[in-house]
């Protein structure tokens, strides 16, 4: 309950917040990372604050990218075993003890979400904030999945198999997130969508 408490707190005062999400194992060379580091300086540039989950990887990669251009750079670090991960690049962070909790202040304090290609802790992430929007637990909010690669298998099983032959979700289920094909599209989708919210 501290946690909850305590995090809520923390980001009570973050504005135009946008999560990113992605792997811990992807290095400065991969050109996923070079796509969030892109990313993340473009919103940088534009005024948002770029919250991570604190770490290496695509982590990383966002939160340098908000850095460098003098953006608020957030990081919602969890308390391993081996210690915390926290990456160089965050100016204001704090360590969670319990998964749970850091999934829900990251879920919370986004007007945005952006998911670039990770693993099982990415896809966990992915499917819980759809879910919510699914079950109308959370309002409608940009979902956007960095890396057609990456994510155009699994969009494609969703809507062939979970959809079509299964019949197990509806159609417009399928639409609540979006494969954007480059990081300038992805920009677009979130600038477009947050003038609209502050106008």
């Amino acid at each position: 309950m501290s946690e909850f408490i305590e995090g809520f707190q923390f980001i009570a005062d973050l504005k135009k917040e946008v999560s990113i999400f992605g792997s811990t194992r992807f290095k400065p060379t991969n050109h996923h990372y070079q796509d969030a580091l892109k990313l993340s300086r473009q919103l940088g540039k534009e005024g948002f604050t770029i919250v991570t989950g604190g770490g290496p990887g695509i982590m990383e990669a966002a939160n340098r990218g908000a850095y460098e251009t003098g953006a608020d750079s957030v990081g919602l670090n969890i308390e391993l075993a081996s210690g915390q991960r926290l990456n160089k690049y965050v100016k204001k962070g704090m360590g969670f003890h319990y998964f749970f909790t850091r999934k829900v202040m990251l879920a919370y304090s986004a007007q945005a979400y952006i998911f670039f290609p990770g693993g099982l802790g990415t896809l966990s992430e992915f499917f819980d904030i759809v879910e919510l929007i699914q079950t109308k637990k959370m309002e409608r909010i940009p979902i956007i999945c960095v890396g057609k690669d990456f994510w155009g298998a699994l969009d494609s099983w969703i809507k062939q198999h979970v959809l079509k032959v299964h019949h197990a979700i509806d159609e417009k289920d399928t639409q609540i997130y979006t494969i954007a094909d480059s990081v300038d599209q992805a920009f677009d989708i979130i600038v477009k969508t947050k003038e609209r919210t502050y106008q």
